[in-house]
């Protein structure tokens, strides 16, 4: 039998470690056969998380036997992790063993080193800050999860399911699979990745210099705006406003003023009734098919399906 390890480290998420619990735990094979032997490990007899204290009944060991590691999300990603778990999981991946984190603990699983060089996700409000602290990881924070075939990764929260049941769709094919989703409730696949789910907050007041511009920008998106336009309000040249773009945004000017475009269109889509091609103009896309491709681009899915999730 495939064999789970799921690692309750101090202060784990509860919901990231109840969820490969209940999907694995309750996948069934032909003759009601368990498709799963799920194991709960710790390093201590003790964990705390969160609301209550957590007694794994397995330890580190477990890790050496097991067919799967999955690493849920910690409360502190930026606690230092113990030289033992460091150890056990790198162990396990040296034997060829499957790893998985879930959300944050994509931290637990950098802290190894096994996805430097790798393509890799957490919630997208750590996205940032795991690229920070990991350089040598390709954080991608619009997806749900990234599989590297050994490695794996998923986003927050309910994307600890879409991992899941993708490894057992992996594993047992997707009929067991899609069992599995009806059992969670939750589709097989989902359309679109975390992008959708990303909330942008507007400039803020704090008197940078591309402050008055970005509110400007944001108040004319419903007009063409080249960089000269751009460069003329700013009272500055072409290259120097393409230069402070870069240092502020880390983007181009037109490419900030694309997805600037693309999160009034969410609003929209959010809060009004109008039809995407009325959302197309207002928001200044020339067209509704090039409106459409850009928005799927940036925010991972289509216009019609981001507003049937998130309507008002």
């Amino acid at each position: 039998m495939h064999t789970v390890a799921v690692l309750a480290l101090s202060g784990v998420v509860p919901f990231d470690l109840s969820t490969p619990c209940e999907v694995f735990g309750r996948v069934r094979l032909a003759g009601d056969r368990a498709g799963y032997d799920v194991r709960v490990c710790g390093l201590e007899k003790e964990v705390p998380a969160g609301a209550f204290t957590l007694r794994p009944r397995w330890g580190l060991r477990t890790l050496a036997k097991a067919d799967t590691v999955v690493i849920p999300g910690v409360a502190d990603p930026l606690a230092p992790i113990p030289k033992a778990v460091v150890r056990a999981i790198r162990s396990a991946a040296a034997r060829g063993c499957r790893i998985a984190s879930i959300c944050s603990g994509a931290f637990v699983l950098a802290a190894t080193g096994l996805l430097d060089g790798r393509r890799a996700t957490t919630h997208w409000l750590a996205t940032d800050q795991l690229a920070q602290r990991y350089p040598h990881i390709a954080v991608d924070p619009n997806v749900l999860y990234v599989d590297n075939g050994q490695i794996l990764t998923s986003a927050g929260a309910a994307a600890g399911l879409d991992l899941c049941l993708h490894l057992v769709r992996r594993d047992y094919g997707a009929a067991v699979a899609a069992d599995a989703a009806r059992i969670a409730v939750m589709p097989l696949e989902r359309s679109g990745g975390q992008a959708q789910f990303i909330t942008h907050q507007p400039p803020g007041g704090d008197g940078g210099s591309l402050e008055p511009s970005m509110r400007w920008i944001q108040a004319h998106l419903h007009q063409p705006l080249t960089l000269e336009r751009l460069a003329g309000h700013a009272a500055m040249s072409t290259r120097t406003l393409s230069r402070r773009f870069a240092e502020q945004t880390g983007t181009t000017p037109l490419q900030w003023i694309l997805q600037a475009r693309v999160r009034r269109a969410q609003q929209l889509l959010e809060t009004t009734g109008h039809s995407v091609e009325q959302i197309a103009t207002e928001v200044g896309f020339g067209s509704a098919p090039a409106f459409r491709e850009r928005f799927n681009r940036i925010v991972g899915t289509s216009p019609q399906r981001y507003r049937r999730a998130f309507r008002r």
